[in-house]
């Protein structure tokens, strides 16, 4: 009866060992799927959040277009000297967009209207833009490459519509006295809007769709 009681609790004992190694199994493990489904999470949640090259020039709270055909316009500050480097357009889910990106220091303004010709700065000679319409986008704040330090958007000029469907082309009159001046050629007076990035500082102008 002794021997007996003392072969008992070894026998539970061993098999007590075997249940708890055959819960062991990776394929079943409770941390093994809990760490599987964190992989996944980690690995969508990173594709999600990318980058696309759209998005650089789109603010995180962009509202739905609205805008009109009226004069838009801010005043620079006081110690803006910007040079316009780049000038890009694209299409947008109904609009076009015109990008005006720029360096120096300060915070630009700007004048933006419809205008019945275009004019070049200092000559005042005719400025051919194709287009029913065009729009003037005066940069206000600017400043000359040699005053700045960068170097100032050479062209193509003019500069043709990448897939837009309102914006036929943008032509570049340079910098005089202050302002820069591009002619931004439309099917049509459609109504636009404009708004300022930073980092790098961009003006971007915004033509609606015509109906």
């Amino acid at each position: 009866m002794i021997r007996r009681a003392a072969v008992c609790p070894s026998l539970l004992l061993t098999a007590a060992l075997l249940a708890g190694c055959g819960g062991g199994d990776p394929a079943t493990s409770p941390s093994a799927s809990t760490g599987e489904a964190t992989a996944a999470s980690s690995s969508a949640a990173s594709s999600s959040t990318a980058p696309s090259s759209e998005a650089e020039d789109t603010p995180t709270d962009a509202a739905p277009f609205e805008g009109d055909t009226q004069p838009a316009t801010r005043e620079a500050s006081a110690d803006a000297q910007v040079t316009v480097s780049e000038i890009r357009t694209g299409r947008q889910d109904g609009y076009d967009r015109v990008v005006l990106e720029m360096g120096g220091t300060g915070t630009p303004g700007w004048d933006v209207r419809y205008v019945d010709q275009a004019y070049a700065q200092g000559t005042g000679d005719p400025v051919e833009v194709a287009g029913e319409a065009v729009l003037q986008v005066t940069v206000t704040g600017a400043g000359y490459p040699f005053d700045t330090g960068v170097e100032e958007w050479a062209g193509p000029d003019p500069l043709p519509g990448n897939g837009t469907q309102t914006v036929t082309e943008v032509a570049w009159d340079a910098t005089f006295e202050g302002t820069s001046v591009a002619f931004v050629g439309t099917t049509g007076e459609a109504p636009f809007r404009v708004y300022a990035l930073e980092d790098p500082t961009r003006v971007v102008v915004e033509v609606a769709d015509l109906g």
